[in-house]
């Protein structure tokens, strides 16, 4: 069976399990895992986050729980179609989709997108599939080169001949087909700008390597992509961040997971995920003194966070940085390596962290 078909059951069990429930005079209840800190665990051994077994139960007959009920059936709906059809709509799409006035009345399906965003992570943890499997695809936000040759929807493409804007990576890589990956390891980093620097000077090139960027929050089909690369391939995946605590914490989604997408730890984290830089240790071995950025009660607070999570508290090369950078109450972005030479980071930085080894686990 199809992963299609399989989406489809998983949604028409749904449906035929709320009939049942109706046909025998009971209300139709949805049991909701929950989606929050509370709800959300560590697990050492597979070290990721996981949602634990809490749900929340939405009774139509229920005044405060019938809006969110219908939002998830709603969704449900269209999400089926979407699978029956063939076809794939954006997160934006579906919110129009469902957005209308709820006959006799003057209340709307959903009010704004993050409604029918919110209806579309249920259904995610109430089938057991991602809105990509389900067919709804976030915008593309990414960029990626280096010498891997792919086809998508029958189409060859070789990420080493897309020019200077790389190949553009969708919200959705379930489908995507390696047909040829020549490389040593993945750099990822959180920004555009480096990413270009890194693309100009052929460093994918230089080094056999992939680099790949978001433009700004990393998104699922990136981290998707990574996960692929790295356990598909027997990848090393090394994570670019600016040194601060921002920085750090996209590392530690991307590792670990995230209370958000706690439900599908499985399929987005990276356990051999590696911090390449930047790191407090680099701002004076390379000289970054005179360009570091004074802290702001945000930093700190977010920075004191990070020291708490329990997959960093016996971490002691990780504390070290955290007591390190709260000394210091300054950060440091990638860019400040430009002040060493423009091509620096791609002509010294990277190949002599990567040489030595001189990464943070």
């Amino acid at each position: 069976m199809s992963k299609d078909k399989k989406a489809i059951e998983a949604l028409e069990d749904l449906g035929k399990d709320l009939v049942k429930t109706v046909l025998s005079n009971k209300p139709p209840v949805l049991n909701v895992p929950i989606r929050a800190l509370s709800n959300t665990m560590y697990n050492a051994k597979s070290q990721t986050l996981e949602l634990g077994d809490k749900v929340s139960e939405r009774n139509f007959f229920n005044v405060a729980h019938s809006k969110k009920f219908l939002q998830t059936l709603e969704v449900a709906a269209v999400s089926k179609d979407l699978l029956n059809e063939g076809k794939h709509a954006s997160l934006r799409d579906v919110f129009y989709m469902i957005k209308r006035t709820i006959p006799n009345t003057k209340t709307n399906v959903v009010d704004d997108q993050p409604e029918s965003d919110d209806a579309i992570e249920d259904l995610e943890v109430l089938s057991g599939y991602s809105r990509e499997q389900l067919n709804i695809n976030a915008n593309k936000m990414g960029s990626v080169a280096g010498h891997v040759v792919i086809e998508d929807k029958g189409d060859e493409i070789d990420w080493s001949k897309l020019g200077s804007g790389g190949w553009s990576i969708p919200s959705n890589v379930e489908e995507i087909k390696f047909k040829k990956v020549k490389a040593k390891y993945v750099i990822y980093m959180e920004k555009a700008a480096v990413w270009e620097r890194l693309h100009e000077d052929k460093f994918w090139d230089k080094q056999n390597c992939i680099i790949m960027s978001s433009q700004g929050q990393t998104t699922r089909g990136i981290r998707r992509l990574l996960q692929r690369l790295s356990q598909e391939f027997d990848l090393p995946i090394y994570i670019l961040a600016d040194a601060d605590p921002w920085g750090y914490y996209i590392y530690s989604v991307l590792k670990y997971g995230s209370i958000n997408l706690a439900h599908m730890s499985g399929s987005m984290t990276l356990n051999t995920a590696k911090f390449l830089g930047i790191t407090v240790d680099d701002i004076e071995k390379y000289g970054l003194k005179k360009h570091l950025i004074t802290f702001k009660d945000v930093d700190l607070k977010r920075l004191e966070q990070l020291q708490n999570y329990e997959w960093f508290k016996s971490n002691k090369e990780w504390q070290r940085q955290f007591k390190m950078m709260k000394a210091l109450k300054a950060k440091a972005e990638i860019q400040a390596l430009s002040s060493r030479g423009l091509s620096f980071i791609t002509d010294k930085y990277l190949p002599e962290k990567i040489r030595n080894k001189d990464w943070i686990e």
